[in-house]
């Protein structure tokens, strides 16, 4: 639950801040851009992370990073979200838009998960 509610948070935090929700187009439409879920899913990666090298560093059970995984992370992070943003970034014909979404949520993730595990170990 509380990851769930700290993506709340964070989804409301960027919902009322204009200029990072949206850009202008040139025809004068606003262009989304979905930076609450790119933070929420790169964060995540890092708290799996660091929960993988915790839980080994301190000898506890896997259950503990299980439940930080799933419980914490997982209520963080979105799969479905992120997927649905590239799908309405190319319904907008947003080609390199939805590219980079993909791309600024794989690497970062990538990165994120690999610096938790290093920095818990």
């Amino acid at each position: 639950m509380a990851g769930a509610l700290l993506r709340f948070a964070i989804d409301s935090w960027f919902a009322h801040r204009e200029g990072l929700r949206t850009a202008v187009s040139p025809s004068g439409r606003p262009r989304h851009w979905p930076w609450a879920t790119l933070t929420v899913n790169v964060t995540g990666c890092l708290i799996i992370g660091l929960s993988i090298g915790m839980t080994g560093r301190l000898g506890l059970a896997p259950e503990w990073q299980t439940a930080v995984a799933t419980g914490l992370a997982g209520g963080l992070t979105t799969f479905s979200s992120w997927t649905t943003a590239t799908v309405r970034l190319l319904s907008e014909s947003r080609f390199g838009a939805a590219a980079l979404n993909i791309g600024a949520n794989l690497a970062p993730g990538f990165a994120a998960a690999a610096v938790g595990i290093a920095l818990a170990s």
